[in-house]
C-alpha cells in the first residue's frame, strides 16, 4: 500500500477504492439440501430444505401436529409466505431446549437462513422481513436477596 502525504493524495485513493457489497453464493451439499442452524431464547432448531411438495416435518411428526397452535403453525411459515415460496420446498428440522413458542421462532430462523443459502436473491426480501435477524432476548437471570429476577419478596413493617 502506498504512503499518503498529502490531503490530494487521500482523496484520489479514496475515489480509486471501490466498496464492494458482499457477494452470496448458493451453498447446497451432496444431496441437494441447503442446512441452517436458528435460535431464539434457549431453543436451537437445525433445519434442511430441498425442492419438494411442501412437506413440513419437525422431530419426526408433522408440523401441525409438532406445533398444534394455529399461531405457531403461522410464525413458520412467514418466511415461506414472504418469499412466494409456500408449496416449493421439503422442511426437515430437530429442535431442542425452550418452549413451543422459542421452538417456532427458532425454525422461522433457521428456515430464514436456510432459504438464503438455497436462493441467495431472496435475501433482500428477508432481511426487510426482519427474518434473518436473531431475536437475542433471552430470560433474565434470578439474583440473590430477590423473588424473581427484579421482583421483591413483600415488604412487612412489622
Amino acid at each position: 500500500m502506498a504512503e499518503l502525504n498529502s490531503l490530494e493524495e487521500l482523496g484520489e485513493a479514496t475515489e480509486v477504492a471501490e466498496v464492494q457489497a458482499p457477494v452470496y453464493v448458493q451453498k447446497i451439499d451432496d444431496q441437494g439440501r441447503a442446512y441452517a442452524t436458528g435460535k431464539r431464547k434457549d431453543a436451537v432448531a437445525r433445519v434442511w430444505i430441498k425442492p419438494g411438495t411442501g412437506r413440513i416435518t419437525i422431530n419426526t411428526k408433522d408440523f401441525t401436529e409438532y406445533f398444534a397452535r394455529p399461531v405457531l403453525q403461522m410464525i413458520l411459515k412467514q418466511p415461506l409466505i414472504a418469499a412466494a415460496r409456500d408449496g416449493q420446498f421439503d422442511i426437515v428440522a430437530t429442535v431442542a431446549g425452550g418452549g413451543l413458542s422459542g421452538q417456532a421462532g427458532a425454525v422461522r430462523h433457521g428456515l430464514s437462513k436456510a432459504l438464503t443459502l438455497y436462493e441467495p436473491n431472496l435475501r433482500g426480501i428477508l432481511k426487510k422481513g426482519g427474518f434473518l435477524t436473531r431475536d437475542s432476548r433471552v430470560v433474565e437471570r434470578k439474583k440473590y436477596g430477590k423473588a424473581k429476577a427484579r421482583r421483591s419478596f413483600q415488604f412487612s413493617k412489622r
